[in-house]
């Protein structure tokens, strides 16, 4: 599978080769900081200084590195994969093989670091169940309310927490038939691919 990289993403890059091999390192550095810690303007505003440019084009050029490594690990790229994704920005041998030697360096860090941002919704633990059938009442006497009880439980960070919930049959039979159609859409191609993006 190969990164498909946008145009905007394409344009930030390629201020790139127009510095030197030590400048780019230094990008890298300050890009692997960023993933860590968070990003910093002063930075862009310092390196700009020091290399007699813009501060937005530093800016653009460490976020475009930045995108490319977390996408790439995201994906979990091969070094051909990553190569060839590359290859397209036009970069000299020397920053290709640079790039590629930090991606292999840092994409096991930078999955651990996005996977610990990635939210942590309530997720299904447990199911408990009852049918109620009310015969009758004081002042009806032959009446049937049927009604499902549940007692669901979920976990969000290691913490379980109940909901009781109650609902009738006819209401039921849409809910499961509403969750049996979003099922049937996962295993559509469509799904599946915008799934395997996101994980």
């Amino acid at each position: 599978m190969l990164l498909v990289l946008e145009d905007e993403h394409k344009k930030h890059l390629s201020f790139l080769p127009s510095v030197d091999i030590a400048v780019v390192k230094e990008f890298c550095r300050i890009s692997m900081e960023f993933i860590r810690k968070g990003t910093n303007p002063k930075v862009y505003t310092s390196a700009a200084q020091k290399l007699g440019v813009e501060a937005n084009s530093v800016q653009n050029g460490v976020e475009g590195l930045m995108y490319l490594l977390t996408e790439a690990s995201k994906l979990l790229l091969s070094e051909i994969d990553y190569q060839d994704s590359i290859m397209v920005l036009g970069f000299s041998e020397e920053l290709r093989s640079m790039l590629l030697e930090l991606y292999i360096e840092h994409s096991g860090e930078i999955r651990t670091i996005l996977s610990e941002l990635s939210m942590d919704l309530p997720h299904y633990h447990n199911l408990e169940w009852r049918f109620d059938v009310q015969l009758a009442s004081r002042s009806l006497r032959r009446q049937i309310t049927p009604q499902v009880l549940f007692k669901l439980h979920t976990e969000t960070y290691g913490e379980r927490k109940t909901q009781v919930l109650q609902t009738d049959p006819v209401n039921l039979v849409h809910l499961t038939k509403v969750l049996d159609e979003a099922l049937q859409e996962m295993k559509s191609p469509y799904c599946r691919r915008i799934v395997r993006n996101i994980k």
